[in-house]
């Protein structure tokens, strides 16, 4: 039976093999050597395997040959270039133009709902920005898994006047994964966002699956290995890795941390802070040794602006979801827009404050 350390013992190799030959990307002079090599690896451990019977240890090396094969091959081939359909880029035009003809009225809303719900600051003014990035709070400017996961659960909030039967159940799951994908396609499919996207199909079929154990390692993994096969050279985005690393660390770290504080009977304010504060070192524990190399940086205050932004950012596109979609049916509340205003400005107004500290 397929079980949880199959999957990790078959993606690590390959990774490892994808990662060994992006480094040798300066040596390109040999890469038909490599190429060359690693096609005759793969063959030669396949018949060592059938006839020595020692398939485990030639099984990972020819998934770390297979990984070396597929960047290689996607390096001298060349991938095609990437071209958002036409129904994505009209979608993108209409969500944005939805986000104007809401009619938020503080400075500075619509902007930051164009920068959280479509990736485009180019609206922000700098001090804005600076702020979010003194602030170490960068991440929620720039689309990742978590502006998918709050689309996600939004989707799925909205998906529950379906019912629970089966058949809703597979409604549910084919809503789900159709708007997600198409807002993935639609914000221009960056690494973080396919990674998310991986993991919500993967959790949309094992919940069709009702004996199926979901195991997060091995959807980790899963994703992994699909995200490389499709496109190796993806590897090299800072934004790859630490997206899946965070969630590796969200995986390994956050479930004995959060069980520091046992969750009691009643509602726990102090708790739910814990949690939150648990997730964020997760996160950075692993996170933060790369953040170091590739930007030579360290949010001193990570810890106080996650346990501020993370809710606010939260709470603003749950409600600028809505607000925008009333909106455009042509019937909003006042006080719903007045909302979402309020939450903008609290984050922005948090995040300057936290800047300078």
């Amino acid at each position: 039976m397929f079980v949880r350390k199959d999957i990790v013992a078959l993606s690590v190799p390959f990774t490892l093999g994808v990662a060994a030959a992006a480094v040798s990307e300066g040596f390109s002079q040999g890469l038909y050597i490599v190429s060359s090599i690693c096609c005759i690896a793969a063959v030669a451990l396949l018949c060592l395997a059938a006839r020595n019977g020692r398939q485990q240890a030639a099984v990972y090396a020819l998934f770390f040959a297979l990984g070396a094969f597929c960047w290689i091959n996607d390096h001298i081939c060349g991938s095609p270039a990437a071209r958002q359909p036409e129904a994505a880029l009209r979608g993108l035009e209409h969500l944005t133009a939805a986000i104007d003809a809401a009619g938020f009225r503080k400075p500075g809303t619509a902007a930051l709902l164009k920068a959280l719900l479509t990736g485009n600051r180019k609206a922000l003014d700098q001090a804005t920005v600076a702020a979010f990035r003194a602030a170490g709070a960068s991440h929620i400017l720039a689309l990742s898994g978590l502006h998918l996961g709050i689309i996600y659960a939004c989707i799925a909030l909205l998906l529950r006047i379906f019912g629970n039967g089966r058949a809703a159940g597979v409604a549910r799951a084919v809503v789900s994964v159709t708007a997600c994908g198409f807002y993935t396609v639609m914000t221009g499919a960056g690494p973080s966002i396919v990674r998310a996207f991986l993991f919500i199909t993967m959790n949309e079929i094992s919940r069709l699956l009702p004996h199926r154990r979901r195991d997060p390692l091995a959807v980790l993994c899963t994703a992994l290995l699909i995200q490389l096969c499709i496109s190796p050279s993806v590897i090299s985005s800072v934004g790859f890795q630490l997206s899946y690393l965070a969630m590796l660390g969200i995986f390994l770290i956050y479930p004995p941390l959060e069980a520091w504080y046992p969750e009691g009977f009643r509602f726990d304010p102090l708790r739910r802070i814990w949690c939150s504060i648990a997730l964020t070192i997760s996160c950075q524990v692993f996170t933060a040794p790369l953040v170091w190399m590739t930007f030579h940086s360290f949010p001193k205050y990570f810890l106080l602006t996650n346990l501020v932004a993370l809710p606010l950012t939260e709470a603003l596109m749950a409600c600028s979801v809505a607000s925008i979609s009333l909106s455009a049916l042509g019937w909003c509340p006042e006080m719903l827009k007045g909302l979402v205003d309020a939450l903008a400005q609290a984050l922005i107004f948090c995040l300057k404050t936290i800047a300078s500290i």
